[in-house]
């Protein structure tokens, strides 16, 4: 009997893993569509999925925002069912050989800068803006960048006041350290420029090929 979520969804194998759980292609039973899905065993000590799945529902209809399936409980494990991407900016980089030239590093930009204002619009930062949470769409959005993975995203301002956070220090580093802004390794609560900081430092490691 092959793993099932949901009733609707067939899992299938290992494709990857993110900041919280392992993703493994799914099948939808009923149209043969393929699917991503997350999983995250219910013991984990910091349980992040059904936190994560909330901020996909606020960031739904965005561009470059994956749609949402399924999320709940099945056995031992939270799960996310998620539409199927195509590969990270980091595999496209090792697959060029990690040099890109200035126009596709340019026309990458471009969308980044575009995921990351949406989500800032919603009132969150990402906080773990690097290459492997870019991916490039399937099919007729082969062209399209994704933003993913908001494990540890944040409300950086109240939704209807827009109040903004207040500035705290001695935080500790949250993200990938590679791309983390100065002021996230001096230990300053993070905000929309710290993002922004982490994508410029994405966008020249994409020019200098390290």
């Amino acid at each position: 009997m092959e793993p099932r979520v949901g009733n609707k969804f067939r899992l299938g194998r290992k494709i990857g893993s993110g900041s919280f759980g392992e993703i493994y292609l799914g099948t939808n039973i009923q149209t043969n569509e393929e699917v991503a899905i997350k999983l995250e065993s219910v013991k984990t000590k910091h349980p992040q999925l059904l936190y994560e799945s909330k901020l996909y529902r606020i960031l739904q209809g965005g561009t470059g925002i994956p749609n949402v399936r399924w999320f709940g409980v099945e056995g031992d494990y939270n799960v996310l069912v998620m539409d199927l991407l195509g590969p990270s900016l980091e595999d496209l980089f090792n697959f060029c050989s990690r040099k890109l030239s200035l126009k596709s590093v340019l026309m990458l930009a471009d969308q980044m800068i575009n995921r990351v204002e949406f989500v800032h619009t919603k009132s969150f930062l990402h906080r773990d803006i690097k290459p492997d949470n870019f991916l490039m769409g399937l099919g007729r959005r082969a062209n399209q960048v994704y933003i993913i993975d908001f494990g540890l995203a944040k409300k950086y301002r109240d939704s209807s006041t827009h109040q903004h956070i207040p500035y705290r220090e001695n935080k500790s580093l949250t993200g990938t350290a590679r791309y983390a802004s100065m002021n996230t390794h001096l230990g300053i609560e993070q905000s929309r420029r710290d993002d922004l900081e982490s994508l410029g430092y994405v966008l020249m490691y994409f020019l200098r090929g390290r």
